[in-house]
């Protein structure tokens, strides 16, 4: 065998010794996931409230639509409740003082009838014995007495009417009119209120999709925010390696620019393998099996990553 023979088997018999350990270290990226805010309804933007890069707090406002229909639609509605309302309290409380003061007058002058037919009848009664009036006069003041007496009974029947109010059933046909109201203010108010959105949850503005006075569609995103719990870390196991993880596994990641590891938890292992995806430029790894991984970090940690920052992963 030639020395250059020689040579060519010792170093191919070198080369596996001179291998690198696997590492230890796996690639991944921060991944964000972006709350779009927008309003139902469509309108003219009227007022925006933040900046591209200002941090908010939940419920600071970001936007407001312009609203003058909505709020004439609230007035009408404020109204129409307000005149349901008395109508329905004008019905419970029957007649007017004036009117039943009317029947009260004429329920004692026909008492005072029935007193003086009484007296009338008596007196009759009276001279009938005596044979100086005809029969037919009895008759009559009897009679007379009777139809008093039915009209003292007619308007104490309408007295206690009068201080009744209307029937039961008209009192609950404005009771619902006035429970349909409500319900059509509620909406009204509501409506109103979606045309102003405030932070859902404290974060960052990411961006601000519209400028003040454009139209904007209903349901059209005009703010869209990355709150610190919605950013998570995505990087790939081998899957001789994903038996070691679990969900809750505490992990250690390296950022440049940032010292020190910082430790984030496992939150989900992906239940199906897929290919080394084209964002990990890795020549050993690639079309190897792998798992995705998400890690979620505490806000403080979470504040500090960025969209699309590549990582380092140590198990």
């Amino acid at each position: 065998m030639s020395c250059r023979h020689l040579f060519i088997v010792l170093i191919a018999l070198m080369l596996p010794a001179c291998e690198r350990p696997p590492s230890k270290v796996l690639q991944g990226y921060v991944e964000g996931e972006f709350v779009y805010v927008s309003s139902p309804a469509g309108g003219k933007l009227a007022r925006l409230h933040v900046v591209r890069g200002q941090q908010v707090k939940a419920g600071d406002p970001l936007f407001e639509l312009e609203n003058t229909s909505e709020k004439a639609a609230r007035d009408e509605a404020s109204h129409r409740i307000a005149q349901s309302k008395a109508t329905l309290e004008d019905a419970r409380k029957g007649r007017r003082p004036t009117e039943i003061e009317s029947l009260q007058a004429q329920l004692k002058q026909a008492n005072e009838l029935v007193a003086l037919s009484e007296i009338e009848l008596a007196r009759q009664e009276k001279l009938t014995k005596t044979g100086a009036v005809a029969v037919e006069t009895i008759d009559r003041a009897r009679s007379t007495n009777v139809q008093n007496h039915q009209r003292v009974e007619q308007l104490e029947a309408d007295l206690k009417t009068a201080a009744l109010g209307l029937r039961r059933d008209a009192v609950s046909a404005l009771e619902a009119e006035v429970k349909a109201r409500e319900a059509v203010l509620a909406k009204a108010e509501w409506d109103l209120s979606q045309k102003e959105q405030k932070a859902p949850a404290a974060g960052l503005v990411n961006d601000t999709l519209f400028r003040e006075g454009e139209f904007v569609a209903a349901g059209k995103p005009v703010v869209s925010l990355l709150p610190p719990a919605n950013l998570k870390v995505r990087f790939f196991v081998p899957e001789t390696k994903l038996g070691a993880v679990h969900v809750d596994d505490a992990v250690k990641m390296r950022v440049d620019g940032i010292a020190g590891p910082l430790i984030g938890k496992i939150s989900f292992i992906a239940p199906q393998a897929e290919y080394t995806p084209p964002v990990i430029y890795s020549q050993e790894n690639r079309s190897k099996l792998v798992f995705m991984i998400e890690l979620k970090f505490a806000d403080d940690i979470a504040a500090k990553l960025h969209p699309g920052q590549p990582v380092d992963v140590e198990l």
